[in-house]
């Protein structure tokens, strides 16, 4: 189906007399969507509300963008050039004791002079100063989502903003971001400060969203991707693999065992995608599967790495995006790992199985919706365990965003006869109360604050 941008427009002012817990932009942890799909044509009308919200919320994106790294921090890098990526170590909370001062310490003088330590999985806000991290993830959902826009619409007004967007972050002369991480999630204090550290790699775990965009625009032949875009784009993608299969920092966090190296995976063999080398993706996913995978499930399907952790629940939800990222890059280079096992004979599907049984406790049980979609796409849903669940948990779940490209896995009937029904008419979106895999409905904060504090809560 296509629809017009001036039809949208209509749409769009309606929807803003809307309550804005209803029409809020979220996000997703992470995805790769196959171009394939994208390119395709003729979607299904049961995604109608879900494709509905892509396009909602890529013009709520629109409003906001473009974003830079060097217009999204208010301190440069140790280095001193502001096209440095910058972010701050986010578990990194302050010590003031031993600094001696008679009077209130400024900002920069905590920075500085107080001694940093880890509180695993509370996240300290005033990383939020140094905003690199939040503004990436929000660019790489507005390249998603405007290329699947672009698709469902027909409207090359989304592939150009998608093009505009990728063009600013990394290859414009005045706004570029240098092919590395060497000051990502640098802990400050008077000891450290100068150098980032390994889990900053993880900051641009949403690269898998860019590959999907660019591989799109590239096999659609978007007229605003050009080839010298396409050129630059892929020299700049060279140079950044290049520095992850090199740099010691990109080296410590590839020995992760838990969802940081996972996540490493994912974002190198999105590069290799990006620089249409399919073959380079297969070694990168065929080495995470034969290597970190195989400690990170055991036989019941709990994934102890993460459950040891602080929210266990969060971060099995993570590493299980993560997981399923590998499998379906892989699959789409040419190889299924859907059933790979672990050493202790476990797979993907067991991991999944079993965080559906786990209460979240005090984390959002929403993280786990899209897990459970890409389940049945991978999977199958013959006997609509999956669907079920997301009918049950997420009764409007048919107008979340994943709906769109999970939907021929998904039990369409349970969808049509009881969520679709109970949705109020004019919506284009669903009510998100907590943050999660779909994320939060922001009101008051307006929508660059809102979107950025969300992408800072998905971490680690």
């Amino acid at each position: 189906m296509r629809r017009t941008h001036a039809l949208f427009s209509l749409l769009s002012v309606a929807a803003s007399l809307a309550p804005l817990a209803r029409a809020g932009y979220g996000t997703i942890i992470n995805d790769f969507v196959d171009p394939d799909f994208l390119l395709s044509d003729g979607f299904d009308d049961v995604t109608v509300d879900a494709q509905d919200t892509i396009i909602q919320w890529a013009e709520m994106l629109n409003a906001e963008g473009p974003w830079a790294v060097t217009t999204t921090k208010n301190v440069t890098a140790p280095s001193g050039d502001a096209h440095d990526y910058l972010s701050w170590a986010p578990y990194s909370w302050p010590n003031c004791t031993a600094v001696g001062n008679t009077t209130e310490l400024t900002d920069e003088e905590i920075w500085s002079q107080c001694t940093y330590y880890t509180r695993d999985g509370e996240f300290n806000p005033d990383v939020r100063f140094v905003n690199n991290t939040g503004a990436f993830g929000v660019f790489a959902d507005a390249v998603f989502y405007n290329v699947m826009a672009w698709r469902i619409t027909g409207e090359d007004y989304y592939a150009a903003n998608a093009s505009s967007f990728i063009n600013t972050w990394f290859l414009d002369s005045d706004t570029y971001m240098n092919p590395n991480l060497n000051y990502g999630q640098v802990t400050r204090g008077p000891e450290k400060g100068s150098t980032g550290s390994h889990t900053g790699i993880l900051d641009l775990k949403c690269m898998s969203k860019i590959a999907s965009g660019i591989l799109a625009l590239r096999q659609g032949k978007a007229t605003s991707w050009t080839s010298d875009m396409d050129t630059a784009m892929k020299n700049w993608t060279t140079s950044y693999i290049s520095w992850m299969e090199s740099n010691s920092l990109a080296l410590k966090e590839a020995a992760s065992e838990n969802n940081h190296g996972s996540f490493y995976f994912v974002q190198l063999a999105s590069l290799y995608l990006i620089t249409d080398n399919k073959a380079g993706a297969l070694n990168v996913t065929q080495f995470y599967f034969d290597h970190t995978y195989q400690n990170q499930i055991n036989a019941t399907g709990e994934q102890p790495l993460e459950a040891i952790r602080t929210r266990p629940y969060h971060y099995r939800c993570y590493n299980l995006v993560a997981m399923l990222s590998n499998a379906k890059l892989s699959a789409y280079a040419g190889k299924d790992q859907w059933n790979t096992v672990t050493a202790n004979g476990a797979t993907i599907k067991n991991a999944l199985d079993f965080a559906m049984t786990v209460d979240p406790g005090d984390d959002a049980a929403s993280e786990l919706w899209l897990p459970v979609a890409a389940g049945a796409y991978a999977y199958g849903n013959g006997d609509d365990t999956y669907g079920s669940f997301l009918l049950d948990k997420n009764p409007e779940f048919g107008a979340d965003p994943y709906f769109f490209w999970y939907r021929p896995s998904v039990n369409a009937a349970a969808w049509d006869s009881d969520a679709k029904k109970n949705m109020p008419e004019s919506s284009t979106g669903g009510d998100r109360s907590s943050g999660g895999a779909i994320g939060q409905a922001r009101g008051g904060l307006g929508l660059v604050g809102a979107v950025i504090t969300l992408a800072g809560l998905l971490l680690f």
